[in-house]
């Protein structure tokens, strides 16, 4: 099954998404910020990053740019799962290479289905 780290600095939000990922059989690792999951990623590479936009230290646009230029334009698949809903921002992430969105909050329907689209469930 895949391996996944939630990136969020809601202690809430990664309860959730844990629950809900690990119900599925999936391996989650959670971390609170993008420079603790750039550091998690060089540890163990996920497959999926489910990232969060707003963060302290290091938030999900930098860590999405370090991420790309450290290990490609396609590895690991990254979903973005924030508040963010202006078009020009979305844009903005997909252009530097995250795969797809959710929108908070979200359930299992909407986490899952999102997650098959980008053939990880």
């Amino acid at each position: 099954m895949a391996r996944l780290l939630v990136v969020d600095d809601s202690k809430v939000v990664r309860k959730v998404a844990r629950r809900i990922l690990e119900g599925q059989g999936f391996t989650v690792t959670e971390v609170g910020d993008g420079a603790a999951a750039l550091a998690a990623c060089r540890a163990a590479l996920p497959d999926c990053v489910l990232l969060d936009w707003n963060m302290p230290v290091m938030n999900g646009i930098e860590f999405l740019k370090a991420l790309r230029a450290e290990f490609g334009p396609d590895r690991p698949t990254v979903v973005f799962c924030t508040t963010e809903n202006d078009l020009d921002r979305i844009s903005e992430a997909i252009t530097l290479g995250a795969q797809e969105f959710i929108m908070k909050p979200f359930d299992e329907a909407i986490l899952l289905g999102k997650l098959a689209e980008v053939g990880i469930a």
